[in-house]
Protein backbone atom coordinates (compact mmCIF):
# COMPACT_ATOMS: atom_id res chain seq x y z
CA UNK A 1 0.00 0.00 0.00
CA UNK A 2 2.76 2.44 0.87
CA UNK A 3 4.46 1.95 -2.47
CA UNK A 4 1.38 2.91 -4.52
CA UNK A 5 1.54 6.68 -3.81
CA UNK A 6 5.26 6.73 -4.55
CA UNK A 7 4.68 4.85 -7.81
CA UNK A 8 1.88 7.25 -8.74
CA UNK A 9 4.07 10.29 -8.04
CA UNK A 10 6.88 8.81 -10.12
CA UNK A 11 4.51 8.31 -13.06
CA UNK A 12 3.18 11.84 -12.74
CA UNK A 13 6.75 13.18 -12.62
CA UNK A 14 7.63 11.29 -15.81
CA UNK A 15 4.53 12.65 -17.54
CA UNK A 16 5.25 16.24 -16.47
CA UNK A 17 8.98 16.14 -17.27
CA UNK A 18 8.53 16.96 -21.01
CA UNK A 19 6.21 19.83 -20.09
CA UNK A 20 8.79 21.22 -17.68
CA UNK A 21 11.51 20.99 -20.31
CA UNK A 22 9.28 22.75 -22.84
CA UNK A 23 8.49 25.57 -20.41
CA UNK A 24 12.18 26.00 -19.70
CA UNK A 25 12.95 26.14 -23.44
CA UNK A 26 10.23 28.76 -23.94
CA UNK A 27 11.63 30.81 -21.06
CA UNK A 28 15.15 30.73 -22.48
CA UNK A 29 13.88 31.73 -25.94
CA UNK A 30 11.81 34.60 -24.52
CA UNK A 31 14.82 35.87 -22.56
CA UNK A 32 16.92 35.90 -25.73
CA UNK A 33 16.58 39.19 -27.65
CA UNK A 34 15.91 39.22 -31.38
CA UNK A 35 16.71 41.84 -33.99
CA UNK A 36 14.02 44.39 -34.94
CA UNK A 37 11.58 43.03 -37.47
CA UNK A 38 12.36 39.40 -36.65
CA UNK A 39 9.57 37.24 -35.20
CA UNK A 40 9.39 36.53 -31.50
CA UNK A 41 11.40 33.43 -30.52
CA UNK A 42 13.25 33.65 -33.85
CA UNK A 43 16.49 32.58 -32.14
CA UNK A 44 14.98 29.38 -30.70
CA UNK A 45 16.73 26.18 -31.74
CA UNK A 46 13.55 24.14 -32.18
CA UNK A 47 11.13 24.74 -35.04
CA UNK A 48 8.02 24.37 -32.91
CA UNK A 49 9.27 27.14 -30.65
CA UNK A 50 9.79 29.45 -33.62
CA UNK A 51 6.23 28.74 -34.77
CA UNK A 52 4.74 29.12 -31.30
CA UNK A 53 4.17 32.93 -31.47
CA UNK A 54 2.22 32.56 -34.72
CA UNK A 55 0.12 29.76 -33.24
CA UNK A 56 -0.66 31.82 -30.12
CA UNK A 57 -1.51 34.92 -32.18
CA UNK A 58 -3.72 32.89 -34.51
CA UNK A 59 -5.51 31.36 -31.51
CA UNK A 60 -6.22 34.82 -30.10
CA UNK A 61 -7.52 36.04 -33.46
CA UNK A 62 -9.65 32.93 -34.00
CA UNK A 63 -11.24 33.25 -30.55
CA UNK A 64 -11.55 37.05 -30.30
CA UNK A 65 -12.86 37.76 -33.81
CA UNK A 66 -16.19 35.89 -33.50
CA UNK A 67 -16.61 36.81 -29.83
CA UNK A 68 -16.08 40.50 -30.62
CA UNK A 69 -18.70 40.41 -33.36
CA UNK A 70 -21.11 38.56 -31.09
CA UNK A 71 -20.64 40.99 -28.20
CA UNK A 72 -21.00 44.07 -30.40
CA UNK A 73 -24.11 42.80 -32.21
CA UNK A 74 -25.96 41.06 -29.36
CA UNK A 75 -24.93 43.09 -26.30
CA UNK A 76 -24.26 46.55 -27.66
CA UNK A 77 -26.75 46.25 -30.54
CA UNK A 78 -24.28 47.49 -33.17
CA UNK A 79 -25.13 46.84 -36.82
CA UNK A 80 -23.50 43.80 -38.40
CA UNK A 81 -21.28 45.60 -40.94
CA UNK A 82 -19.66 48.06 -38.48
CA UNK A 83 -19.33 45.27 -35.92
CA UNK A 84 -17.51 43.02 -38.40
CA UNK A 85 -15.16 45.81 -39.51
CA UNK A 86 -14.33 46.74 -35.92
CA UNK A 87 -13.76 43.11 -34.96
CA UNK A 88 -11.30 42.58 -37.81
CA UNK A 89 -9.39 45.83 -37.07
CA UNK A 90 -9.21 45.04 -33.33
CA UNK A 91 -8.05 41.41 -33.62
CA UNK A 92 -6.36 40.65 -36.98
CA UNK A 93 -3.31 42.93 -36.31
CA UNK A 94 -2.35 40.56 -33.47
CA UNK A 95 -0.70 38.47 -36.21
CA UNK A 96 1.40 41.51 -37.13
CA UNK A 97 2.40 41.88 -33.48
CA UNK A 98 4.61 38.78 -33.81
CA UNK A 99 7.06 40.79 -35.92
CA UNK A 100 5.99 44.47 -35.63
CA UNK A 101 4.20 44.94 -32.31
CA UNK A 102 4.44 48.74 -32.26
CA UNK A 103 2.82 49.07 -35.69
CA UNK A 104 0.15 46.59 -34.58
CA UNK A 105 -0.50 48.73 -31.52
CA UNK A 106 -1.21 51.81 -33.64
CA UNK A 107 -3.77 49.86 -35.68
CA UNK A 108 -5.46 48.15 -32.75
CA UNK A 109 -5.37 51.32 -30.61
CA UNK A 110 -7.05 53.32 -33.35
CA UNK A 111 -9.66 50.58 -33.85
CA UNK A 112 -10.35 50.40 -30.10
CA UNK A 113 -10.94 54.16 -29.91
CA UNK A 114 -13.20 54.00 -32.97
CA UNK A 115 -15.08 51.13 -31.36
CA UNK A 116 -15.61 53.21 -28.22
CA UNK A 117 -17.27 55.95 -30.27
CA UNK A 118 -19.39 53.40 -32.17
CA UNK A 119 -20.63 51.72 -28.99
CA UNK A 120 -21.28 55.13 -27.40
CA UNK A 121 -24.02 55.74 -29.97
CA UNK A 122 -25.38 52.18 -29.83
CA UNK A 123 -28.74 51.34 -28.27
CA UNK A 124 -27.46 48.64 -25.92
CA UNK A 125 -24.76 50.61 -24.11
CA UNK A 126 -26.61 51.02 -20.81
CA UNK A 127 -25.10 48.78 -18.13
CA UNK A 128 -22.30 47.56 -20.40
CA UNK A 129 -18.52 48.00 -20.02
CA UNK A 130 -17.35 51.15 -21.76
CA UNK A 131 -15.19 52.54 -23.38
CA UNK A 132 -13.49 49.12 -23.66
CA UNK A 133 -15.47 45.95 -24.28
CA UNK A 134 -14.31 42.67 -22.66
CA UNK A 135 -12.82 41.32 -25.94
CA UNK A 136 -10.91 44.61 -26.34
CA UNK A 137 -9.38 44.20 -22.89
CA UNK A 138 -8.25 40.63 -23.62
CA UNK A 139 -6.82 41.48 -27.05
CA UNK A 140 -5.09 44.59 -25.77
CA UNK A 141 -3.34 42.65 -22.98
CA UNK A 142 -2.17 40.08 -25.52
CA UNK A 143 -0.77 42.94 -27.59
CA UNK A 144 1.01 44.32 -24.50
CA UNK A 145 2.71 40.94 -24.04
CA UNK A 146 4.25 41.08 -27.54
CA UNK A 147 5.03 44.77 -27.19
CA UNK A 148 6.90 44.39 -23.88
CA UNK A 149 9.12 41.65 -25.26
CA UNK A 150 10.33 43.75 -28.18
CA UNK A 151 10.24 47.50 -27.67
CA UNK A 152 12.42 49.86 -25.66
CA UNK A 153 11.56 51.08 -22.19
CA UNK A 154 10.79 54.57 -23.52
CA UNK A 155 8.34 53.22 -26.12
CA UNK A 156 6.60 51.05 -23.53
CA UNK A 157 6.22 53.97 -21.15
CA UNK A 158 4.74 56.07 -23.95
CA UNK A 159 2.26 53.32 -24.87
CA UNK A 160 1.19 52.98 -21.24
CA UNK A 161 0.66 56.73 -20.83
CA UNK A 162 -1.35 56.95 -24.05
CA UNK A 163 -3.49 54.04 -22.88
CA UNK A 164 -4.29 55.88 -19.68
CA UNK A 165 -4.83 59.16 -21.52
CA UNK A 166 -7.31 57.55 -23.91
CA UNK A 167 -9.30 56.10 -21.03
CA UNK A 168 -9.22 59.39 -19.15
CA UNK A 169 -10.41 61.24 -22.25
CA UNK A 170 -13.49 59.06 -22.50
CA UNK A 171 -14.24 59.76 -18.85
CA UNK A 172 -14.61 63.44 -19.74
CA UNK A 173 -16.57 62.67 -22.92
CA UNK A 174 -19.24 60.45 -21.31
CA UNK A 175 -18.72 60.20 -17.56
CA UNK A 176 -22.09 58.54 -16.92
CA UNK A 177 -21.19 55.51 -19.10
CA UNK A 178 -17.72 54.82 -17.67
CA UNK A 179 -17.59 52.10 -15.01
CA UNK A 180 -13.89 51.73 -14.21
CA UNK A 181 -12.88 49.41 -17.06
CA UNK A 182 -10.46 52.05 -18.34
CA UNK A 183 -8.69 52.01 -14.95
CA UNK A 184 -8.56 48.20 -15.02
CA UNK A 185 -6.99 48.18 -18.48
CA UNK A 186 -4.53 50.90 -17.49
CA UNK A 187 -3.34 48.92 -14.45
CA UNK A 188 -3.25 45.49 -16.13
CA UNK A 189 -1.43 46.80 -19.21
CA UNK A 190 1.19 48.43 -16.96
CA UNK A 191 1.73 45.16 -15.08
CA UNK A 192 2.10 43.15 -18.30
CA UNK A 193 4.50 45.69 -19.81
CA UNK A 194 6.58 45.77 -16.63
CA UNK A 195 6.91 41.98 -16.38
CA UNK A 196 7.68 41.40 -20.05
CA UNK A 197 10.16 44.30 -20.19
CA UNK A 198 11.95 42.89 -17.13
CA UNK A 199 12.17 39.49 -18.82
CA UNK A 200 13.56 41.03 -22.01
CA UNK A 201 16.13 43.14 -20.14
CA UNK A 202 17.23 40.06 -18.23
CA UNK A 203 17.84 38.31 -21.55
CA UNK A 204 19.83 41.33 -22.78
CA UNK A 205 21.96 41.31 -19.64
CA UNK A 206 22.66 37.58 -19.98
CA UNK A 207 23.64 38.00 -23.62
CA UNK A 208 26.02 40.86 -22.82
CA UNK A 209 27.53 38.83 -19.99
CA UNK A 210 28.15 35.85 -22.27
CA UNK A 211 29.71 38.11 -24.91
CA UNK A 212 31.97 39.74 -22.31
CA UNK A 213 33.03 36.37 -20.92
CA UNK A 214 33.84 35.17 -24.43
CA UNK A 215 35.93 38.28 -25.13
CA UNK A 216 37.69 38.00 -21.77
CA UNK A 217 38.50 34.34 -22.36
CA UNK A 218 39.92 35.10 -25.81
CA UNK A 219 42.02 37.97 -24.43
CA UNK A 220 43.23 35.77 -21.57
CA UNK A 221 44.29 33.04 -23.98
CA UNK A 222 46.05 35.57 -26.21
CA UNK A 223 47.85 37.15 -23.25
CA UNK A 224 48.92 33.73 -21.97
CA UNK A 225 50.33 32.83 -25.38
CA UNK A 226 52.26 36.12 -25.66
CA UNK A 227 53.65 35.80 -22.13
CA UNK A 228 54.81 32.25 -22.80
CA UNK A 229 56.44 33.22 -26.09
CA UNK A 230 58.27 36.07 -24.37
CA UNK A 231 59.45 33.71 -21.65
CA UNK A 232 60.72 31.21 -24.23
CA UNK A 233 62.48 34.02 -26.12
CA UNK A 234 64.25 35.16 -22.94
CA UNK A 235 65.42 31.62 -22.22
CA UNK A 236 66.59 30.98 -25.78
CA UNK A 237 68.59 34.21 -25.66
CA UNK A 238 71.09 32.49 -23.38
CA UNK A 239 71.36 29.53 -25.74
CA UNK A 240 71.92 31.64 -28.84
CA UNK A 241 74.23 34.05 -26.99
CA UNK A 242 76.45 31.12 -25.99
CA UNK A 243 76.87 30.03 -29.59
CA UNK A 244 77.51 33.61 -30.74
CA UNK A 245 80.15 34.01 -28.03
CA UNK A 246 81.88 30.84 -29.18
CA UNK A 247 81.87 32.14 -32.77
CA UNK A 248 83.35 35.43 -31.63
CA UNK A 249 86.14 33.78 -29.63
CA UNK A 250 86.98 31.36 -32.42
CA UNK A 251 87.05 34.11 -35.04
CA UNK A 252 89.23 36.37 -32.86
CA UNK A 253 91.69 33.59 -31.96
CA UNK A 254 91.92 32.03 -35.42
CA UNK A 255 94.88 34.19 -36.58
CA UNK A 256 96.83 33.10 -33.47
CA UNK A 257 95.88 29.42 -33.60
CA UNK A 258 96.43 28.91 -37.32
CA UNK A 259 99.99 29.73 -38.46
CA UNK A 260 100.70 31.26 -41.85
CA UNK A 261 97.08 32.36 -42.28
CA UNK A 262 96.62 34.42 -45.46
CA UNK A 263 95.78 38.07 -45.08
CA UNK A 264 92.43 37.61 -46.83
CA UNK A 265 91.49 34.89 -44.34
CA UNK A 266 92.56 37.13 -41.42
CA UNK A 267 90.30 39.90 -42.70
CA UNK A 268 87.45 37.41 -43.11
CA UNK A 269 87.82 36.16 -39.52
CA UNK A 270 87.96 39.75 -38.27
CA UNK A 271 84.73 40.53 -40.15
CA UNK A 272 83.08 37.42 -38.70
CA UNK A 273 84.09 38.41 -35.17
CA UNK A 274 82.77 41.95 -35.65
CA UNK A 275 79.44 40.68 -37.00
CA UNK A 276 79.13 38.24 -34.09
CA UNK A 277 79.82 40.99 -31.52
CA UNK A 278 77.25 43.25 -33.22
CA UNK A 279 74.69 40.43 -33.14
CA UNK A 280 75.35 39.92 -29.43
CA UNK A 281 74.79 43.61 -28.76
CA UNK A 282 71.50 43.55 -30.70
CA UNK A 283 70.36 40.49 -28.77
CA UNK A 284 71.13 42.19 -25.45
CA UNK A 285 69.03 45.17 -26.51
CA UNK A 286 66.22 42.79 -27.47
CA UNK A 287 66.48 41.07 -24.11
CA UNK A 288 66.06 44.40 -22.31
CA UNK A 289 62.71 44.78 -24.09
CA UNK A 290 61.62 41.22 -23.27
CA UNK A 291 62.58 41.31 -19.61
CA UNK A 292 60.61 43.04 -16.90
CA UNK A 293 60.98 43.58 -13.19
CA UNK A 294 59.59 40.17 -12.36
CA UNK A 295 62.13 38.15 -14.41
CA UNK A 296 65.32 38.82 -12.50
CA UNK A 297 65.50 35.16 -11.50
CA UNK A 298 65.77 34.16 -15.15
CA UNK A 299 69.31 35.51 -15.29
CA UNK A 300 70.50 32.24 -13.73
CA UNK A 301 71.97 29.57 -16.07
CA UNK A 302 69.24 27.74 -17.95
CA UNK A 303 68.61 24.13 -16.83
CA UNK A 304 68.74 21.04 -19.00
CA UNK A 305 68.27 17.29 -18.94
CA UNK A 306 71.12 16.94 -16.43
CA UNK A 307 68.77 18.43 -13.83
CA UNK A 308 65.74 16.25 -14.55
CA UNK A 309 66.77 13.89 -11.74
CA UNK A 310 66.65 16.79 -9.25
CA UNK A 311 63.28 17.82 -10.64
CA UNK A 312 61.81 14.35 -10.09
CA UNK A 313 63.25 14.17 -6.56
CA UNK A 314 61.63 17.49 -5.70
CA UNK A 315 58.31 16.18 -7.04
CA UNK A 316 58.61 13.08 -4.83
CA UNK A 317 59.19 15.31 -1.81
CA UNK A 318 55.96 17.14 -2.75
CA UNK A 319 54.02 13.88 -2.26
CA UNK A 320 53.92 12.52 -5.82
CA UNK A 321 55.43 9.01 -6.26
CA UNK A 322 57.38 9.66 -9.45
CA UNK A 323 59.80 7.37 -11.31
CA UNK A 324 62.44 8.45 -13.80
CA UNK A 325 63.77 6.50 -16.75
CA UNK A 326 66.64 8.51 -18.24
CA UNK A 327 68.72 7.02 -21.03
CA UNK A 328 72.40 6.81 -20.15
CA UNK A 329 73.55 7.94 -23.58
CA UNK A 330 71.45 10.60 -25.24
CA UNK A 331 74.15 11.75 -27.58
CA UNK A 332 74.64 15.35 -28.62
CA UNK A 333 71.51 17.28 -27.51
CA UNK A 334 71.17 20.83 -28.90
CA UNK A 335 70.82 23.43 -26.18
CA UNK A 336 67.38 24.57 -27.36
CA UNK A 337 66.11 20.98 -27.27
CA UNK A 338 67.83 20.37 -23.94
CA UNK A 339 66.10 23.37 -22.37
CA UNK A 340 62.73 22.59 -23.99
CA UNK A 341 62.78 18.97 -22.79
CA UNK A 342 63.49 20.09 -19.22
CA UNK A 343 60.70 22.66 -19.29
CA UNK A 344 58.23 20.12 -20.67
CA UNK A 345 59.00 17.70 -17.83
CA UNK A 346 58.82 20.56 -15.33
CA UNK A 347 55.40 21.75 -16.55
CA UNK A 348 54.02 18.20 -16.74
CA UNK A 349 55.08 17.38 -13.17
CA UNK A 350 53.73 20.71 -11.95
CA UNK A 351 50.36 19.86 -13.49
CA UNK A 352 50.36 16.51 -11.69
CA UNK A 353 51.03 18.21 -8.36
CA UNK A 354 48.26 20.75 -9.02
CA UNK A 355 45.51 18.58 -10.45
CA UNK A 356 46.27 14.98 -9.37
CA UNK A 357 48.19 15.14 -6.06
CA UNK A 358 49.53 11.75 -5.02
CA UNK A 359 49.06 10.12 -8.43
CA UNK A 360 51.73 7.64 -9.51
CA UNK A 361 53.83 9.27 -12.23
CA UNK A 362 56.38 7.92 -14.68
CA UNK A 363 58.92 10.10 -16.53
CA UNK A 364 60.84 8.72 -19.49
CA UNK A 365 63.53 10.48 -21.55
CA UNK A 366 65.22 8.56 -24.39
CA UNK A 367 66.58 9.05 -27.89
CA UNK A 368 66.34 6.90 -30.97
CA UNK A 369 66.67 7.00 -34.75
CA UNK A 370 63.57 8.22 -36.56
CA UNK A 371 64.24 5.75 -39.38
CA UNK A 372 63.96 2.86 -36.92
CA UNK A 373 60.86 4.46 -35.42
CA UNK A 374 59.15 5.14 -38.74
CA UNK A 375 59.95 8.86 -38.68
CA UNK A 376 61.77 9.12 -41.99
CA UNK A 377 65.35 9.71 -40.86
CA UNK A 378 67.26 11.70 -38.24
CA UNK A 379 67.52 11.33 -34.46
CA UNK A 380 64.77 12.28 -32.05
CA UNK A 381 64.45 12.85 -28.32
CA UNK A 382 61.32 11.35 -26.76
CA UNK A 383 59.95 12.82 -23.53
CA UNK A 384 57.06 10.99 -21.89
CA UNK A 385 55.29 11.93 -18.64
CA UNK A 386 52.35 9.71 -17.65
CA UNK A 387 50.40 9.92 -14.40
CA UNK A 388 47.57 7.79 -13.08
CA UNK A 389 44.41 8.99 -11.35
CA UNK A 390 44.60 10.66 -7.97
CA UNK A 391 44.46 7.98 -5.21
CA UNK A 392 41.69 9.82 -3.35
CA UNK A 393 38.83 12.10 -4.29
CA UNK A 394 40.49 15.17 -2.92
CA UNK A 395 40.26 18.71 -4.23
CA UNK A 396 43.36 19.75 -6.19
CA UNK A 397 45.89 22.06 -4.59
CA UNK A 398 44.95 24.77 -7.09
CA UNK A 399 41.36 25.28 -8.18
CA UNK A 400 42.32 26.92 -11.46
CA UNK A 401 45.60 27.33 -13.29
CA UNK A 402 46.94 30.11 -15.43
CA UNK A 403 46.91 28.01 -18.57
CA UNK A 404 50.66 28.48 -19.14
CA UNK A 405 51.55 24.75 -18.89
CA UNK A 406 50.19 23.23 -22.08
CA UNK A 407 50.58 26.52 -23.96
CA UNK A 408 54.27 26.63 -23.07
CA UNK A 409 54.76 22.99 -24.06
CA UNK A 410 53.19 23.55 -27.48
CA UNK A 411 55.22 26.68 -28.15
CA UNK A 412 58.50 24.99 -27.20
CA UNK A 413 57.77 21.94 -29.32
CA UNK A 414 56.71 24.09 -32.27
CA UNK A 415 59.88 26.15 -31.93
CA UNK A 416 62.15 23.12 -32.13
CA UNK A 417 60.18 21.48 -34.96
CA UNK A 418 58.88 18.55 -32.91
CA UNK A 419 55.46 17.14 -32.06
CA UNK A 420 53.39 17.07 -28.88
CA UNK A 421 50.62 14.69 -27.87
CA UNK A 422 48.63 15.37 -24.69
CA UNK A 423 45.33 14.07 -23.37
CA UNK A 424 43.51 12.12 -20.67
CA UNK A 425 43.81 8.36 -20.29
CA UNK A 426 40.95 5.86 -19.91
CA UNK A 427 41.83 5.18 -16.26
CA UNK A 428 41.55 8.87 -15.35
CA UNK A 429 45.22 9.74 -15.70
CA UNK A 430 46.97 12.07 -18.13
CA UNK A 431 49.69 11.68 -20.75
CA UNK A 432 52.23 14.15 -22.15
CA UNK A 433 54.41 12.89 -25.00
CA UNK A 434 56.87 15.16 -26.80
CA UNK A 435 59.12 14.31 -29.76
CA UNK A 436 61.99 16.73 -30.34
CA UNK A 437 64.55 16.60 -33.16
CA UNK A 438 68.18 16.02 -32.21
CA UNK A 439 69.43 16.74 -35.73
CA UNK A 440 68.70 19.60 -38.10
CA UNK A 441 66.06 19.10 -40.81
CA UNK A 442 67.97 21.22 -43.31
CA UNK A 443 68.85 19.22 -46.36
CA UNK A 444 70.88 21.81 -48.17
Amino acid sequence: MSTEPATFRARVARLLAPAGDSLQAVGVALATPTRPGAPLLATASKRWLRLLPYVVALAFVASLLPSTITVLVNDYEVDGAPAGALAVAQTAPLLLAVTRPLQAWWIIGTADIAGAFVTLGADGLDGRAWPWTPPVVVGYLALMLALGLRESRRALFGVWLLTGAAGLGFVFIAPKHTNGVQVLLFVLSGVVLLLTAALRERGDAQRRLVEQETISEAERARRTLLEERARIARELHDVVAHHMSVITVQADSAPYRIPELPDAAREEFTSIAASARESLAEMRRLLVVLRNEGTEGERAPQPGLDRVQQLVEATVRAGVPAELSLAAELGDVPQAVDLSAYRIVQEALANVVRHAPGAATRVSVRSDDAAADGGGGGRWLHVLVVNGPAPERTSPLEGSGTGHGLVGMRERVRLTGGTLDTGPLPDGGFRVAARLPLTSKDTS
